[in-house]
């Protein structure tokens, strides 16, 4: 039958080790950091780009839909396989093929984790600039499907600013290059097409990211305010004095409360807000600046600013920034983090307008943002055993993302429209623009196999594609690559 031919076909080019076709083994990746699910059919661990060409063209054969998964930490559902089929897993792809220090490149498989190519490249006194807070777990490979940014984006500018060069592999398994190490390429930028199109137009195996030379020193300031509002002037006060920092994170009470009680980083447990913020570049004068900082901090009534005093204080309170959505577990069993963007001084209005949506859906919001450039990340504790509470809390996520939208901004700022916003695009997009980006998506991918059904509004074909799909998952589950049944053969994909 079609699916033990399937298995059988994959196999014979990734060996035992490189398949997983057991239902147990696959509801191990029928999610990622998103409250979406849906389970592939199959999934496959390339560890070249000529594994990755024979694992499309054998799903190309089966007519089956392709989702690619790195390690599973995106936030929109970008990598659930809601249409089933085939996932590939880019994991085992994860050589640093080369540092390049004269010319300030580096060359990554996707599977190569975000931290390690700055780790990579310190020996020469470089760092890549892109650093999600999840930098330790996330990879290239998804980094450059949802253009993350990070902390440092408000400096140094989200992922698409240091992409020079992708490899990609199409939905019919032709492997082509766009960019390349020189710093411009000549005709359309398909570069940055690829980068934050999701999965949707190709295939990473291979990128060449721009490097950076470390920054000669870094103070870190912690300031801290009673209100989130005097928290908010005092970042827009910061840019508008023409002080563009490395970083401005912002938490108010309810993440600070989590963040401390699991950290113990050093933040006051009765503030209403605290500013994290990075100030870099060459050692003289750097001290002074940081002062000013602090100076306009406390104009706008920061109750106290803290300077780092060595490295190690300045990694335990940026500590507390990078594991914050984890300390949520000390508040709910779940949360839904939001991804929105408003104009910096849209921050306080936008900020009142979320904790309202909280108490009118009965929700805690805990707030951990980067405050420097104005992207949300409102975190609505849920417990999803609660299908109503569930509800709620997907229903205020859509509402905050209206609000930040009506505010000038935007409905995603670096988690990706996946599955969770895909039917709020029409918020930000007219119906012209959303069939130029379909004709788009279209020229790579006319069959529309690869991730299909995100980033834009659900189709008719989606919508009923997923129905069978449910439907096939209420089946009883059976093990290895049997004949299914006369029913599991008409609904399996």
């Amino acid at each position: 039958m079609k699916r033990e031919r399937l298995v059988q076909e994959l196999l014979a080019v990734f060996g035992p080790r490189g398949v997983l076709w057991e239902p147990h083994q696959l509801l191990l990746y029928e999610y990622d950091a998103s409250i979406d699910k849906g389970r592939p059919d199959v999934v496959v661990f390339p560890t070249s780009t000529a594994q990755v060409v024979a694992a499309v063209r054998i799903a190309h054969r089966y007519g089956l839909p392709i989702v690619v998964r790195g390690a599973g930490t995106g936030l929109s559902g970008g990598a659930v396989a809601d249409q089933g089929g085939l996932m590939i897993v880019t994991t085992r792809m994860r050589r640093i093929l080369e540092i390049d220090p004269v010319n300030l490149r580096a060359v990554v498989e996707p599977g190569v984790i975000n931290l390690a190519v700055s780790q990579a490249a310190a020996a020469y006194g470089l760092t890549y600039a892109p650093d999600p807070s999840s930098q330790k777990a996330c990879t290239i490979g998804g980094n450059v499907a949802e253009n993350s940014g990070g902390p440092h984006c408000l400096a140094y500018g989200v992922t698409t600013h240091h992409v020079l060069g992708l490899e990609v592999v199409l939905p019919d398994g032709e492997v082509i290059e766009v960019g390349g190490r020189a710093c411009d390429w000549p005709g359309y930028d398909l570069t940055g097409l690829m980068v934050g199109s999701e999965g949707t137009l190709g295939i990473v195996t291979k990128a060449v990211l721009r490097l950076l030379p470390a920054p000669e020193a870094v103070v870190t300031l912690l300031a801290v305010f009673d209100t989130v509002d005097q928290a908010s002037e005092a970042v827009s006060a910061i840019i508008a004095d023409g002080t563009i920092p490395g970083a401005i994170e912002m938490m108010d009470h309810t993440a600070i409360q989590a963040v401390e009680s699991a950290k113990r980083c050093g933040y006051p447990m009765d503030a209403g807000a605290v500013l994290l913020i990075d100030v870099e570049g060459v050692s003289e004068g750097l001290e002074d600046l940081a002062r000013h900082i602090a100076r306009i901090c406390e104009h706008y009534d920061a109750r106290e600013v803290r300077i780092a005093t060595d490295p190690a204080e300045r990694e335990r309170l940026w500590s507390g920034r990078k594991g914050a959505f984890g300390a949520m577990g000390r508040l709910a069993p779940n949360y839904l983090v939001q991804d929105g963007v408003v104009p910096r001084d849209q921050l306080p209005r936008v900020l009142r307008r979320i904790q309202e949506i909280g108490r009118r859906y009965g929700l805690t919001i805990a707030n951990v943002f980067h405050a420097g450039d104005g992207n949300l990340h409102p975190l609505i504790l849920f417990d999803e055993r609660d299908p109503e509470m569930t509800r709620r809390a997907v229903e205020a996520g859509a509402e905050i993302i209206r609000v930040c939208v009506e505010a000038g901004g935007t409905l995603t700022g670096e988690h990706g429209v996946g599955l969770e916003k895909r039917d709020l695009m029409p918020l930000l997009f007219s119906p012209a623009d959303l069939e130029a980006m379909a004709r788009i998506k279209a020229a790579f991918n006319p069959e529309n196999r690869l991730n299909p059904c995100k980033m834009f509004p659900a189709t008719k074909m989606c919508l009923e594609t997923w129905g069978r799909r449910k439907a096939r998952d209420a089946l009883p589950i059976r093990s290895g690559p049997s004949t299914p049944s006369p029913l599991e053969e008409e609904l399996w994909i």
